[in-house]
């Protein structure tokens, strides 16, 4: 007979705060605490109409158009970069709707543990329903002061949020504080490496709905001021992919 133990136990015992178990994931903020909502993107990812659909149209569409890369490279990719074969504990920041937590918890060794983090509880209501396993748990909170020890986690990653938070690069230096020597860290984010007219009329309409577009070498030097090393970065239309190791 199995011994593990139930996730929701085992990241309850990660937290370095108290939570509350609501929905099927547990909740540092409370229930009274309520997500910023400030802009129409932050507004649309805090959606129950959004959150139901985010998985299987408006994310993989949306990607699609602004990078060329389909889910599931997107995926390998991650799981490559993060070396997920050989992890323990895996955290996804702003995880949405479990999209990647799930597909990632499936590349981690048996006794491993993901852990998708949101601010977002329709998200991760979602989340709870469509990508929960044996190896996953989902935690609301505010990724701008993640509520887990430093060095907590092998693999650390956000993809497809930063452009949506107040704070961008201080949630960036929260992840890098979250993982050990060896651990590996991975984004994925907006970019604005375009020709000057197709720049301009991309940062235009992002600053409309609430988005913030990153030039090539914002999270690359975030990460090699951080002291990472082996910083890769990849550039597709108007994404960006870039991962590093905290040195051993």
């Amino acid at each position: 007979m199995s011994t593990r133990q139930d996730p929701i136990e085992l990241t309850r015992g990660l937290l370095d705060t108290t939570a509350e178990l609501r929905h099927g994931f547990l909740d540092v903020l409370g229930e009274s605490t309520h997500s910023p909502v400030a802009t129409f993107a932050q507004q649309a990812m805090n959606s129950p109409f959004v959150a139901t659909v985010y998985q299987r149209l408006w994310r993989p569409f949306s990607f699609y158009l602004a990078s060329g890369v389909t889910s599931r490279a997107e995926h390998r990719r991650a799981a490559a970069a993060l070396r997920l074969s050989s992890a323990e504990r895996l955290l996804d920041v702003a995880c949405g709707p479990g999209n990647f937590t799930g597909p990632l918890a499936r590349e981690l060794p048996a006794e491993s543990l993901a852990v998708g983090f949101d601010i977002s509880a329709p998200m991760l209501t979602r989340a709870v329903l469509d990508n929960s396993g044996p190896r996953t748990c989902y935690v609301r909170g505010d990724a701008q002061l993640l509520p887990f020890p430093d060095e907590t986690f092998d693999a650390v990653c956000c993809f497809g949020a930063l452009y949506l938070v107040p704070e961008p690069f201080r949630v960036a230096r929260e992840m890098v504080s979250g993982a050990p020597a060896g651990g590996r860290i991975a984004i994925l984010t907006s970019y604005s490496g375009q020709a000057p007219p197709i720049r301009a009329v991309l940062t235009t309409a992002a600053s409309k709905i609430g988005l913030t577009m990153f030039d090539r070498q914002s999270f690359v030097d975030l990460f090699t001021s951080a002291g990472l090393v082996d910083v890769d970065q990849q550039t597709q239309r108007a994404l960006q992919f870039v991962a590093a190791e905290k040195p051993s």
